[in-house]
């Protein structure tokens, strides 16, 4: 099995470097295509494409690996578009993404670069996983993170097709962490978005925790109780409600169909077509 590891911390993160590790020790075929810079809250973007605005490649080496690494002067997702390609030779068989220096949990996991990484796996037919971490004070327990995601990549190889898992490890040793668990997405992330200053020319934004109290059955609560929280993410889907089928003119007296409504989610046709 050949698996393309990728993350939105950049080449040089920690992450990403252990995570390629161990799974190459599991006897994985590995290929690092990761970003040459910091591409965090890029989401499933894929930048500018086109015949006057080349991507650059480097290739990098990672102490104790002995795979290929390659940096892109792009986002996880191209990053991930470009193994697709075989751009570094032959297609992947999965994609693992990560691992995020902070969790990516609940509505937020939408920007998140790596877990974009993932869900571009998914879109271009890819079994696919992000693996994010915690932070315990001023330390990160990467090993623990690595160490559970090798231990899900069967599964996730097993899958069905085009499965995303977004994994989210706390920040603990290994020893310290007490399963794995199911969870849905909680309300709000761990982190939000605030606006630090305002000047005439720019806008200075910071992360700050939350005081949110997440709900049972949660992502982040599950991380707050000592579980790694696992999710199982399907990144384009349709909304349909009980009026208006496929082909129809639009209706201005019809409600518009809306997730918030209750209405019928359905993957794109594509994943079943196996476009």
């Amino acid at each position: 099995m050949r698996i393309l590891v990728t993350n939105d911390d950049g080449m040089d993160a920690p992450g990403i470097q252990e995570l390629a590790r161990q799974i190459e020790r599991a006897g994985y075929e590995v290929v690092v295509v990761a970003p040459d810079h910091n591409a965090s809250g890029t989401g499933a973007s894929l930048g500018a494409m086109g015949p006057g605005d080349p991507v650059q490649v480097s290739m990098r080496r990672i102490d104790g690996f002995e795979g290929q690494g390659y940096a892109l002067s792009a986002p996880p997702a191209l990053c991930v578009m470009a193994g697709n390609l075989e751009a570094f030779g032959p297609r992947p068989d999965a994609v693992v993404s990560g691992i995020n220096a902070g969790l990516n949990t609940g509505r937020s996991a939408l920007h998140s670069g790596t877990v974009g990484g993932a869900l571009a796996g998914q879109n271009f037919g890819f079994r696919s996983m992000a693996v994010s971490l915690d932070r315990d004070g001023d330390r990160w327990h990467w090993g623990a993170a690595a160490e559970i995601a090798v231990t899900l990549l069967p599964h996730v190889l097993e899958g069905p097709s085009r499965l995303a898992l977004n994994l989210n490890v706390p920040g603990r040793p290994r020893a310290e962490i007490r399963g794995i668990r199911w969870t849905r997405l909680a309300t709000f992330g761990s982190v939000r978005a605030a606006l630090a200053k305002t000047e005439e020319d720019r806008l200075h934004f910071e992360l700050q925790r939350t005081g949110y109290v997440p709900e049972e059955g949660t992502d982040l609560a599950a991380v707050r109780a000592g579980y790694a929280a696992i999710t199982s993410l399907q990144g384009t889907v349709e909304v349909w409600g009980s009026e208006g089928r496929v082909g129809d003119p639009f209706d201005p007296t019809q409600d518009l169909p809306g997730a918030s409504a209750g209405d019928e989610l359905r993957p794109a046709q594509a994943v079943f077509d196996g476009r």
